[in-house]
């Protein structure tokens, strides 16, 4: 065995990026939805899907209200997929009637974001859905998990702290 010593790695901070985004939000974005036919099974029940699709819309929309549209991360060649999603169904929605889908970043992470959702009638009497949505931004190009987030996304992201 050799006497000399091991070379010491660094700790963990000094190879951490600069700076780690790391964000919560109260507020709710707050976008409203009208059951149609075409949301509903045969019952006039708001099918389970569609839940699926109006938090999609309202987390997009709300990406949007704050500058990152997905359209433009798409031509930068990024975007941010779904990597994880849950979701529990409290009362069913029927057909004709209104609803608020709400949304707001749980928390923020390097290059993972979290979303809380919650779908409730617009007077908040009745909480119809609630979930958590996980993304993370992937390089399109490469087909991988990126280091950092976007500098679109970034720059976005640290004016709502």
């Amino acid at each position: 065995m050799s006497s000399q010593s091991q070379p010491q790695l660094p700790p963990n901070a000094a190879i951490a990026p600069e700076k780690i985004l790391q964000a919560t939000t109260e507020q709710w974005f707050e976008y409203a939805v009208r059951v149609q036919p075409h949301h509903t099974d045969y019952s006039g029940t708001v099918w389970h899907g569609t839940y699926l699709t109006w938090i999609e819309e309202a987390r997009v929309e709300y990406l949007r209200s704050m500058g990152i549209d997905f359209a433009e991360l798409v031509k930068l060649g990024f975007y941010l997929p779904v990597i994880e999603l849950s979701l529990c169904y409290h009362h069913s929605i029927q057909l004709g009637q209104e609803a608020i889908i709400k949304t707001r970043i749980n928390q923020i992470t390097g290059v993972q974001m979290n979303f809380d959702c919650r779908m409730e009638s617009p007077n908040t009497q009745e909480c119809y859905v609630t979930g958590a949505v996980t993304l993370v931004a992937v390089d399109r190009e490469k087909g991988k998990i990126m280091r950092h987030l976007p500098p679109t996304v970034r720059d976005a992201l640290i004016n709502l702290i």
